[in-house]
């Protein structure tokens, strides 16, 4: 998994650098701060500082000019190191793409060079209590008051609210509320008036926490709109598809650091006379996550080229087939890797057990793979809804 024959030249040194920039760190590293209560602010510095955040940004804003391609690649090359940085899917895979396609002038140069440098750090607000994975029953509303907008509602499962300068709100207008979902999104700042957060207490070792944000009465001026209120869900799949894309190099770089553990460990575990390696009931399960994973990475590359080149429609299934496989190759290596191990797969030392629960996110976040499958039996085989 060194090599991807599909990747130019390029890409491949993008590659090589930012591993061993996550060998640097690693999963000691990424273990200490999550043990320690911290946030992955070194790695985050030093990986801004190479340019690595915002390479998917517009040169002029500060960004490196790249796309989804390279960014994906950052994080899974770090996630592959056991470090990986979550904050990479929500500050410049989504609200940096969003603002750079649909911000105003003022608004790219606000935030994107913060974005690009590290130094500005944006979370994104969708998921609701009420709504789960249905967005089309989101109920945050907006309504005009003069120039200014006043937001009233709730999200949950926000990722790092606590250290980001604001966080990019999904609504809609109030007089939508009951129609068509035209979705608006808006930059709100943490700490503005009436806009609160609880943390989520989650059963999931990560430096990021999770937050339940309320809005109530929260009054934004006209300028903090992003695009157009009446844009419909095309600026909406402009985050969204970045998302599941970037979901799955988080999920490939998991399983990849697993499956190395593993691998590692078979071949120097000697039990009877020969490495556990050689007995096939451990190396089949091992190659086949191996091979999955490859795969999943194929589909990943091939969303990432698609949405890069500006087709969204095609990005939008390729996106969530390269998630749902992701997720699922990334479940089944964690297992095996575990698996392999015995007994050492479950102590802190080896530090795989903690993943078991990690790798579960990917099935269930940003959208459940059911969804998934909703989404594929609907938009690509074309089959009737059941709702």
């Amino acid at each position: 998994m060194r090599n991807p024959v599909i990747e130019n030249e390029e890409h491949r040194a993008l590659r090589e650098a930012v591993a061993a920039l996550g060998r640097r760190y690693g999963r000691d590293y990424f273990a200490t701060v999550v043990d320690e209560g911290r946030h992955t602010d070194d790695l985050w510095a030093e990986a801004a500082k190479l340019g690595y955040l915002g390479v998917n940004l517009p040169e002029e804003y500060g960004g490196g000019g790249g796309g989804i391609i390279e960014l994906s690649l950052v994080l899974e090359e770090l996630g592959a190191a056991g470090c990986p940085l979550l904050m990479l899917v929500v500050s410049p895979a989504i609200c940096g793409t969003v603002i750079a396609r649909f911000g105003t002038e003022s608004q790219k140069r606000t935030w994107l060079p913060g974005l690009a440098d590290g130094s500005r750090k944006m979370a994104f607000g969708i998921t609701e209590p009420d709504a789960g994975s249905n967005s089309h029953r989101i109920t945050t509303t907006a309504r005009r008051e003069d120039t200014d907008w006043i937001l009233n509602g709730r999200k949950v499962f926000v990722s790092g609210v606590d250290i980001a300068d604001a966080t990019l709100i999904v609504g809609r207008t109030e007089d939508a509320r009951t129609g068509s979902l035209k979705p608006c999104l808006f930059i709100v700042p943490r700490d503005t008036p009436g806009f609160a957060r609880s943390p989520i207490r989650m059963e999931l070792a990560a430096p990021e926490k999770q937050f339940e944000l309320t809005l109530d009465e929260v009054r934004l001026p006209a300028d903090a709109l992003v695009g157009d209120e009446d844009a419909g869900l095309l600026q909406l799949f402009a985050g969204l598809n970045p998302e599941r894309i970037m979901t799955a190099a988080f999920a490939l770089g998991m399983g990849r650091y697993a499956l190395d553990r593993a691998v590692d460990y078979a071949r120097t575990r000697q039990v009877w006379k020969d490495p556990i390696g050689a007995h096939q009931a451990l190396a089949h399960p091992l190659a086949q996550a191996h091979i999955e994973l490859e795969l999943a990475r194929l589909m990943m590359q091939k969303a990432a080229h698609l949405y890069d080149a500006g087709d969204d429609m095609g990005a939008g299934e390729a996106a969530n087939m390269a998630k749902y496989a992701a997720a699922e190759a990334a479940v089944r290596a964690v297992d095996q890797a575990v698996h392999t191990l015995g007994g050492n797969g479950l102590t802190h030392e080896y530090g795989l057990a903690s993943m078991i629960t990690a790798a579960r996110v990917a099935r269930i976040a940003p959208v459940s793979r059911e969804m998934i499958l909703n989404f594929v039996s609907h938009q690509s085989l074309g089959l009737p809804k059941s709702y």
